[in-house]
């Protein structure tokens, strides 16, 4: 985070934090603002033996007012005669619910100077059900109707759309009707069904380990609320799209050795000499001491290196098909390969004169090269991550 967002931040809690220290009751009330009114003058009466007169008569007036307007907001909303409207008006009367539960506690509240407190309380658990219920049966009917056309047209949004309207149902009752099959069907109807292919068209025989390497990543961590990636085709499933992986190419190079010979060579230290005058007398320094200098000599190694290699490439591409009117929907090419390396170096001459790269080869050993098999595996289980990235990135289009 960069230093003017963090004063951004700072700026906003601070002065959150005074709006909040010097605004009271009376003018959140006078503002309009009547919930944050309720709030803070029950904040400050709750626990007090004296209840100051201002905070009373604020609470008092803001629920009187905030609730004649949600009263007549939930009137209004009835005499439109939408169905729609019915989670707006029990938002309402939930919204009541919450402010008298807020100010039951303090009841009956009398100020210090004795003057009782009066609120109107709303009878609101036969409103709230009324509401509730018609919220529920409009939600319900909405999601059958949307699945219904889903099943129709073929269209997942909808059947989404369908399972979006029945969960809302969840806000009012946990069990209701059939709305959990629905909600199942919807789910169904809405999902998009992936089957995954591989093919080899390289004219060469894959090993089976290799071939069960390709297919052993798992694509569950692709799939999604409303997307079902498969490797194997399920009994019963209408898929929706193809993925295939077309092998077209399984390469194995020759086994190579190379030799080579060269030579590294350093300016080393290699003890000192001391500083002679005219007179071939050793110069002293200030303290008395014999002056000296390094001595550099120049250091060689003669090094005998063998290397090694062997490449494997498996390529080919990945193609997505809409099985609905078997359209190639995008076709993207895919290759990996794996490498054997070895150095193998043995040296002669001066050690001190090895580079770093050179010490890092003495001494070891030429290696057996891997078989075509092993290595061809290996270049398998790079292209797995790969194949799974491009399915991943590709999946975007549906």
């Amino acid at each position: 985070m960069n230093p003017r967002t963090l004063l951004t931040i700072a700026a906003a809690l601070l002065f959150f934090g005074v709006f909040q220290a010097c605004t009271s009751p009376q003018e959140l009330v006078e503002s309009g603002n009547y919930d944050q009114a309720i709030e803070m003058a029950v904040r400050k009466l709750a626990g007090k033996k004296n209840k100051k007169v201002k905070y009373v008569q604020a609470l008092e007036d803001a629920f009187a007012k905030i609730t004649d307007q949600d009263m007549r907001l939930a009137d209004r909303l009835k005499s439109e005669g939408r169905p729609e409207n019915w989670s707006k008006i029990n938002d309402v009367y939930r919204r009541i619910r919450h402010r008298q539960e807020l100010i039951e506690p303090l009841l009956p509240l009398i100020d210090k100077e004795g003057i009782k407190a009066n609120f109107r309380f709303v009878r609101v658990d036969d409103l709230e059900l009324e509401s509730k219920e018609k919220a529920a049966e409009y939600q319900y009917n909405l999601g059958k109707q949307l699945i219904a056309e889903s099943k129709t047209t073929g269209d997942k949004l909808v059947a989404r759309q369908a399972y979006a309207e029945l969960e809302k149902i969840s806000r009012y009752y946990n069990n209701y009707r059939d709305r959990n099959q629905l909600m199942d069907q919807a789910l169904d109807l809405g999902t998009t069904y992936v089957v995954f292919h591989m093919n080899n068209r390289s004219n060469t025989v894959i090993p089976r380990e290799m071939e069960q390497e390709l297919l052993r990543f798992g694509v569950q961590d692709l799939n999604s609320q409303w997307r079902v990636f498969h490797t194997n085709p399920q009994p019963g499933v209408a898929y929706d799209y193809k993925v295939e992986m077309n092998l077209n190419r399984l390469d194995v190079g020759p086994e190579v050795v190379k030799e080579r010979e060269y030579v590294d060579s350093k300016e080393i230290e290699d003890g000192f000499d001391y500083v002679l005058d005219e007179r071939g007398n050793v110069k002293k320094d200030t303290a008395g001491n014999d002056i000296k200098v390094p001595r550099n000599v120049l250091v060689k190694a003669r090094v005998l290196e063998v290397f090694q290699t062997k490449v494997a490439s498996v390529g080919g591409r990945i193609e997505w098909y809409d099985l609905r009117n078997n359209q190639l929907l995008e076709s993207q090419p895919l290759t990996a390969d794996a490498v054997f390396e070895n150095y193998a170096s043995t040296f002669q001459g001066d050690k001190r004169a090895l580079s770093d790269q050179s010490k890092k080869r003495i001494g070891n050993r030429p290696l057996p090269f891997p078989t075509n098999e092993a290595l061809l595996l290996t270049a398998a289980t790079q292209l797995q991550p790969v194949i799974k990235e491009k399915i991943a990135y590709t999946g975007k289009i549906i």
